[in-house]
């Protein structure tokens, strides 16, 4: 693909397509520049997802948890499918999430920040542009926002058509996940609402029960001394994704009366992953310039300097929850990569909420051909991670995880410490392994454990 040169632009010279003057990584190729123009016209004349004030009050939230006040829990789908686009997934979905913010609420003590990571998350970096399969080669599969996953020329075209279709499924998640919450469906009266039928017998579901059953009996005490408790029946609930597509993004980038500035209302806290950060890429120069909060991928070989610097361009006034820099190191290097990072920013007074993604940098392949990752290095990546803030003085005040509700088998290791050999039962995901519910728990677990909050 043929980019251009990257041009230097004026401070005050950010528009939604500015990006399209610089490198731009990660983008298909579209074979019909005017069927594009098209779909995203018509993108651009569709209703938004979010709406600005919901954006207003996400980025509140995370200046809150970067005065340590919250705690992020942000999780869901690797990708997102269309053809997952159901009530069941959605709402296995969401039960996970809600299990883990009650345990992380009740265990930590303070308000948890509950962030899906769905309803947008439709595309995928790859580590190449093409497949090869005996002898023939195809476009890379992209995620369902840009082509199929059949090894077919028709499947792996690039499709315009998709970006519509995407939007279509994200409106149709949010408006499912917004009519369960504001039904009950997280009331913590009923918890018994997130019940999953398949761990029924699962080891960490007896302790699961007994700290609910805790939970319950508080709430019922409260209530009979003060009265119904308003805050207790709903939660807030917002959605992200990796904001890769960028004429997606372009055209979901709307201007709102009564607010300043431009708003991506394709979600409320969109990022941009480790393999398009550069300073002068794309990516970059279109997150500069919009209003929500925004979170950046930081990898291992990160640079000091190079971080601040991205710093510097993303957030330039030390807007209070504004920036998130999510870490994903590895377990193997995690104790070498992190601490001058951590060091370089506190010595700077750069005002961000530091978030370990503990999957990313765990990813490996098992001798019968599945992508994976052990739960152990999970665990000592999120273990590490505590330790090592806690050793430079900074805090983590956040965890981003792939997860499902569904009963699979991805990751190994865990409560039923499954091995290579389970994975073949139940891997579903197209693209990383995910944690299934009895893992999730598990690392919510160990979040308060190191946080003090467990025996």
């Amino acid at each position: 693909m043929n980019h251009p040169s990257p041009t230097p632009l004026k401070p005050d010279a950010w528009a939604p397509d500015s990006w399209q003057q610089r490198v731009a990584l990660q983008q298909p190729v579209y074979e019909d520049a005017a069927e594009l123009a098209r779909a995203t016209t018509q993108l651009a004349q569709l209703p938004p997802l979010v709406t600005s004030w919901e954006v207003r009050a996400l980025k509140q939230a995370l200046a809150e948890a970067q005065e340590g006040q919250r705690f992020l829990l942000q999780g869901g789908d690797c990708a997102e499918s269309f053809v997952d686009c159901t009530s069941p997934i959605i709402s296995n979905r969401l039960k996970v999430l809600l299990q883990m913010s009650l345990v992380l609420v009740h265990g930590l003590k303070k308000p948890v920040l509950r962030v899906g990571r769905f309803a947008g998350q439709y595309a995928k970096p790859r580590s190449t542009d093409t497949e090869t399969r005996d002898g023939v080669t195809l476009p890379s599969f992209r995620g369902d926002v840009v082509n199929g996953p059949g090894f077919t020329a028709e499947a792996r075209r690039a499709d315009p058509q998709r970006l519509i279709q995407a939007h279509a499924h994200s409106a149709l998640t949010m408006n499912f996940v917004r009519a369960l919450i504001d039904g009950g469906f997280a009331d913590l009266h009923h918890p018994e609402y997130w019940d999953l039928a398949w761990v029924e017998h699962a080891p960490l579901a007896a302790e699961y029960r007994r700290m609910v059953a805790g939970i319950g009996d508080s709430l019922r005490f409260m209530e009979t001394l003060a009265g119904p408790i308003a805050g207790f029946t709903r939660v807030d609930f917002f959605t992200s994704h990796e904001a890769l597509l960028l004429h997606y993004e372009q055209a979901m980038t709307r201007q709102v009366p009564r607010h300043q500035g431009w708003f991506n209302l394709s979600t409320q806290f969109p990022w941009i992953g480790m393999r398009t950060a550069a300073l002068d890429g794309a990516h970059t120069e279109y997150f500069r310039g919009i209003s929500n909060p925004i979170a950046v991928k930081v990898g291992p070989t990160a640079k000091s300097d190079d971080l601040l610097r991205l710093i510097d361009v993303l957030n330039p006034s030390d807007e209070p929850g504004r920036l998130t820099l999510i870490h994903r190191m590895g377990n193997a290097q995690i104790a070498t990569a992190l601490p001058t990072l951590l060091e370089a920013v506190k010595r700077a007074g750069r005002r961000v909420l530091w978030v370990a993604d503990p999957m990313h940098g765990n990813t490996e392949s098992t001798s019968n051909g599945y992508k994976t990752r052990r739960f152990d290095n999970i665990r000592g990546e999120l273990d590490q991670a505590f330790d090592i803030h806690a050793a430079a003085g900074t805090r983590l005040g956040g965890v981003h995880l792939e997860l499902t509700g569904e009963d699979v088998t991805e990751c190994m290791g865990g409560a039923r410490d499954l091995n290579e050999a389970d994975l073949n039962r139940a891997y579903k995901s197209m693209v990383d392994p995910r944690l299934n519910y009895e893992q999730s728990l598990e690392l919510a677990m160990l979040i308060v454990r190191k946080s003090g909050g467990m025996a």
